[in-house]
């Protein structure tokens, strides 16, 4: 994983809210974040966690792909390697971008590993579109409108994502997934998701 350098998050965010008009303090508002944070992130000086990603995103009215790719790409196909995706995440969460850039594109595709006992927080997560969940490796627990779903490798949940809905790894093991967004309008992305 060494080998592989992480996107330029920074200066997407950077660029995204300039072309938007938006101060750093406004784009703090919008996602409730501190003005800090947000300097912080455009600098370079901290990574920000998924959820904080989803945040920026959905202020920044963008798919979370979007810190993923360079400005410009727009592209027919795309093949994703293991070891040379894109990726975000902190200690507990890694998130890999399975691939961004076509044209209309509604789905967002990653694979996510969490370590044993990462959870996405006490707060239930709502967005518009559908989630699939499909674990490959390990234990992953996802609630869903109050009902717990225990998933082991080849089990899958899809549902409607304004069900408010959480996860976490109650293994001992780490979990890897497949997790799909689809938005129902292009360009609109989820809001806080993967909290750490």
């Amino acid at each position: 994983m060494s080998e592989r350098k992480p996107p330029d998050v920074g200066s997407q965010v950077r660029a995204l809210r300039t072309e938007r008009g938006l101060s750093m303090r406004g784009l703090a508002e919008l996602c409730e974040l501190s003005p800090n944070a947000i300097s912080l992130i455009e600098r370079g000086s901290t990574s920000p966690s998924v959820s904080t990603l989803h945040r920026l995103a959905t202020a920044l009215r963008v798919p979370i792909t979007a810190f993923f790719e360079a400005q410009g790409d727009r592209v027919e196909l795309i093949l994703s390697r293991a070891g040379q995706r894109p990726y975000s995440g902190t200690d507990s969460v890694l998130l890999e971008n399975l691939g961004a850039g076509l044209d209309h594109q509604t789905l967002e595709p990653f694979v996510v590993t969490l370590k044993p006992g990462a959870d996405s927080g006490d707060q239930g997560m709502v967005h518009d579109g559908h989630e699939l969940v499909y674990c490959l490796q390990g234990e992953l627990e996802y609630e869903v409108a109050g009902t717990q779903y225990r998933l082991a490798a080849g089990d899958a949940v899809l549902f409607e994502a304004r069900l408010a809905h959480c996860w976490r790894n109650p293994g001992r093991s780490p979990a890897v997934f497949l997790l799909i967004f689809q938005s129902a309008i292009q360009g609109e992305s989820v809001e806080q998701h993967l909290r750490t």
